[in-house]
């Protein structure tokens, strides 16, 4: 009897252990062998290419004189709401010696000048009134003594100038005051009461005296990498997130792409500008960092898996992913699919599974000093 009981009870020990790792073994998931499960799933794929750039107003005016001088004063401030034809900067002349005496000296040169064709053209009139001289003649001392005297208006013009600061007697001033171009703010003052400011001529460049533009008609300039230009038309869609406003949304297209690159940091890059859409609601100000998604192809509520998932062969030309086996001990099984449109991350899957459908992802390879 109590050998039976003995063997009774070996039985019930090897049944229960028996039971108990056929559930294991059963109920065993691929995450046990470093496995983990990866569902198929839909949602949203975009291919896009990345600006990389700066909020900036279409056009800035860069304000200059035309004379030279001493800042005397400067009515307008930085952020202030110009008009066109307000104040900005006012200067004071002041000619250095030599200025002085080269106006003088051209002031008499024109006298001279003018005093003598003066003379010339009242001789003429007198020999042709005599039938001594030819008309033709006349006139062509006519036109001598003409030029001569608007050779000595401007130099006397250039005198008072230099002297004054300002022209009169025309019917308009030209004064020292140099004035807005355009309507718009002023974003930068680049002199104060007491700078030296030199002009603008057509041999060199002048002191650039403050900066303007219209808030009210910004763009996004930026650059874009030589390896997404190619795929880039003009009127894409853009979507465009501001450093400085991370909450807020700025929209807009596509406007310009540069024909030729820029090289920076051995890289070459493509000028591009995007017309901005809706902003009128967000504070922009001009300079401020953004980055700029140009929508290539967008594609929405399509399969997709990780893309870390797929493996290539045949230099892409074919796909595969693993699915678990039929038993959990089993190793995973390589299915083919048929894969489309990819922003790097997700890819869209096309054929070969089903929304739902477990993927095995392996974990990573331990890389072995």
């Amino acid at each position: 009897m109590k050998k039976f009981a003995k063997v009774l009870l070996l039985l019930i020990v090897v049944s229960v252990i028996a039971v108990g790792g056929y559930s294991w073994v059963k109920n065993r998931k691929p995450a046990d062998q470093g496995f983990v499960l990866v569902d198929a799933a839909k949602g949203d794929i975009t291919e896009k290419a990345v600006a990389i750039g700066q909020i900036e107003p279409r056009q800035k005016f860069h304000i200059k004189s035309k004379i030279s001088g001493i800042v005397k004063r400067c009515p307008a401030e930085v952020g202030d709401t110009i008009n066109t034809g307000d104040p900005i900067i006012e200067i004071s002349p002041d000619p250095t010696p030599d200025e002085l005496l080269e106006a003088e000296h051209l002031v008499k040169t024109a006298q001279l000048s003018f005093d003598r064709a003066k003379k010339d053209w009242e001789h003429s009139q007198e020999l042709a009134r005599e039938g001594i001289e030819s008309i033709n003649k006349r006139d062509v001392q006519k036109e001598s003594y003409e030029r001569a005297g608007i050779e000595l208006t401007r130099a006397k013009d250039r005198m008072q100038l230099i002297q004054d600061g300002r022209i009169s007697g025309r019917g308009k001033d030209m004064e020292t005051i140099v004035r807005a171009p355009a309507k718009g703010i002023l974003l930068q003052r680049l002199v104060n009461p007491g700078d030296p400011v030199v002009p603008l001529t057509s041999y060199q460049a002048g002191t650039e005296l403050a900066t303007l533009a219209d808030m009210n008609d910004l763009v996004f300039k930026g650059t874009v990498d030589e390896i997404d230009v190619g795929k880039l038309k003009i009127n894409m869609p853009v979507r465009i997130k501001i450093g400085a406003l991370p909450d807020q949304a700025v929209t807009g297209r596509l406007s310009k792409i540069a024909p030729q690159a820029t090289e920076k940091d051995n890289a070459k890059l493509f000028e591009v500008e995007i017309e901005l859409e809706q902003f009128k609601d967000v504070e922009l100000r001009a300079g401020y960092s953004a980055n700029a998604d140009i929508v290539i192809r967008e594609k929405k509520e399509i399969l997709m898996i990780p893309e870390r998932l797929v493996i290539f062969e045949d230099n892409g030309a074919k796909a595969f992913v693993e699915i678990p086996g039929k038993t959990p001990d089993a190793e995973p099984k390589k299915e083919p699919i048929t894969v489309g449109l990819s922003d790097g991350l997700n890819i869209e899957v096309v054929s070969g599974l089903n929304e739902g459908q477990k993927l095995v992802q392996r974990p990573p390879r331990e890389i072995k000093g």
